[in-house]
């Protein structure tokens, strides 16, 4: 029988099943504990988390020898892993890529800042073991490895992906078809585009797919949840068995709430995008260490995504951050010359009939916008809105462009990388979800439209 490599293993790796961990002290005496990470870093070595495991500790400082049991969570087969303990590692590349992992959990379940990883304890991996009779019916055979086919169709996806990158004609064209082709070739089917707001620094959606209604405008704070998180750190994260890392981090909070003042612990983050979601792979979206977004994909399957996956996606994530970046760059400066639009002579709002009334509130402390008492938008695309109607209502005025808009300062604008095309394209879809009547229609570059087919009051509060 061929000996089992640790390569194998990958599925074990993942974090779907908790591991097991088993230490000594001196005199022999065992302790048994559950860990949340088992990390793979060679073919002979992994790494395990060390969170609140005192008494692990001490034992390995007494005896570095140590055993592992693992399972596969498709199978369930188990495999044993004698260990000799080689050293702690509180920082660099090894201790970021576990931290990271735990940073998003912890955010999640409230715990950010108590539930975090200490060390990451790296051994020595002495013999893999299969454990016979573990199962009452013998397990599938371990999975090959990737074939050079298989590579092959991935670079070809990248090829299709790319090519409709470089095709796009403006960012909500581009962001568009990436999701489109991520879907059809690779089947992510639960895939969003999330890209920074500078006067908030916060993170909105501004594309998605898979969603039902698109959750265009879902928020997150940098530094929250697995998004957040990513955009703080920029680095990327693969979460697998993502029920069993929050069951663990909540059963950790139970018990600190239970012993301690909760003054510590903070509220639950809800993920913006699938309730049940199993896997995320999130890549941040950079270009010259400027955070400019960050692309997410979820599955419902715990074993959703791998190592392959990472890698691909966070090219994609480059190719992305580029277009991106392309966009914003070819839209009219503020300073440019600007082609004057036709003089009409100005004209009163068209009178509509009245069953097709819309009433939009705008309040003035957060430049929130609700239509018909529902949430519509708010922000600087609150305020783009109510500029424009405000505009139409008084003067019948249709006709925009985006360089007058970078030059009203009322508007609150960022001088530099001012992202005036994803908020409108933000505002726009908004739009055609909470208040079809009113839309934004391109009319060229950098020119849009305002389209109204209902009867408008608009109130200020």
């Amino acid at each position: 029988m061929n000996p089992i490599l640790l390569a194998d293993l990958f599925r074990c790796f993942q974090g779907v099943v908790p591991s097991i961990l088993a230490t000594s002290d001196g005199r022999g005496v065992p302790n048994i504990t559950y860990v949340s990470q088992v990390y793979f870093v060679d073919e002979r070595h992994v790494a395990l988390s060390c969170q609140f495991f005192n008494k692990t500790r001490r034992n390995l400082d007494a005896n570095p020898n140590a055993a592992a049991e693992v399972y596969d969570p498709v199978s369930m087969q188990a495999y044993r892993l004698k260990l000799r303990f080689l050293r702690s590692e509180k920082q660099g590349s090894l201790f970021d890529a576990m931290d990271l992992r735990i940073q998003a959990i912890a955010s999640m379940t409230g715990m950010a800042g108590v539930f975090k990883l200490l060390a990451a304890d790296v051994f020595e991996v002495l013999k893999v073991e299969r454990v016979d009779g573990f199962l009452t019916t013998p397990a599938e055979p371990l999975p090959d490895r990737f074939s050079l086919e298989g590579l092959r169709s991935e670079l070809r996806g990248l090829q299709w992906v790319s090519e409709r990158i470089n095709s796009a004609e403006d960012l909500e064209s581009l962001l568009d078809r990436v999701l489109e082709a991520l879907d059809t070739y690779f089947n992510f089917s639960h895939a969003m585009v999330l890209l920074v707001d500078e006067t908030t620094q916060r993170l909105v959606t501004i594309a998605s797919r898979g969603y039902g209604e698109s959750g265009v405008g879902a928020e997150v704070q940098i530094g929250e949840g697995p998004i957040g998180t990513v955009a703080r750190e920029r680095r990327v994260l693969r979460l697998t068995g993502l029920h069993e890392g929050l069951r663990y981090g909540r059963a950790v909070r139970r018990e600190l709430v239970s012993h301690e003042s909760a003054a510590s612990v903070t509220p639950e983050i809800p993920l913006p995008g699938l309730p049940d979601a199993q896997s995320m792979l999130i890549i941040p979206l950079s270009m010259n260490k400027r955070l400019i977004g960050v692309l997410a994909v979820e599955s419902r399957e715990a074993m959703g995504f791998g190592e392959w996956h990472e890698a691909y996606l966070e090219v994609v994530g480059n190719q992305i951050a580029l277009g991106i970046d392309r966009m914003v760059e070819r839209e009219p400066a503020a300073d440019a010359p600007d082609v004057p639009l036709p003089v009409a002579a100005p004209a009163p709002p068209p009178v509509v009939a009245a069953k097709n009334k819309r009433t939009l509130v705008y309040y003035r402390n957060d430049d929130c916008v609700f239509v018909d008492g529902d949430y519509l938008i708010r922000n600087v695309p609150g305020r783009i809105l109510w500029k424009l109607l405000g505009e139409w209502q008084r003067d019948g005025r249709t006709e925009f462009t985006n360089r007058e808009l970078r030059l009203d300062e009322a508007l609150g604008l960022p001088a530099i990388k001012d992202n005036l095309e994803s908020r409108l394209i933000l505002l726009r879809k908004r739009l055609e979800e909470k208040c079809p009547d009113l839309r934004l229609v391109s009319t060229g570059r950098g020119r849009f439209a305002l389209q109204v087919a209902a009867a408008v009051e608009m109130v200020e509060k």
